[in-house]
């Protein structure tokens, strides 16, 4: 289980893009990457077609590994753990301050 969901807001901890803030826009758990919003563009050389009659230079978000993400939460940055509360939900928590991420 990923500790990274979908609409989080992380940091990067390494790469070019090392200190960027952004939200996780999608999660692919089995190859264990995430694109997050505003970080590892790439240009992408599209031929002219019906959806796009110029065609050109477009710039997207490329994958980037979990390994070198973070997740941010109240302003710094955490390491995830999980819990198991009394009634039996399983939930994430900072480790840093110890309060629950997932309400």
């Amino acid at each position: 289980m990923l500790k990274i969901k979908k609409g989080d807001t992380v940091i990067v901890i390494s790469g070019d893009d090392k200190g960027k803030v952004g939200k996780v826009l999608k999660v692919f758990p089995k190859k264990q990457r995430v694109i997050v919003e505003g970080v590892n563009f790439i240009k992408r050389h599209t031929r002219p077609s019906q959806k796009n009659p110029q065609g050109g230079i477009i710039e997207k978000e490329a994958p980037i590994h979990i390994s070198n993400v973070m997740l941010w939460f109240n302003n710094e940055r955490t390491k995830v753990g999980f819990k198991v509360l009394k009634d039996g939900k399983k939930v994430r928590y900072s480790k840093k301050t110890g309060e629950i991420i997932d309400a």
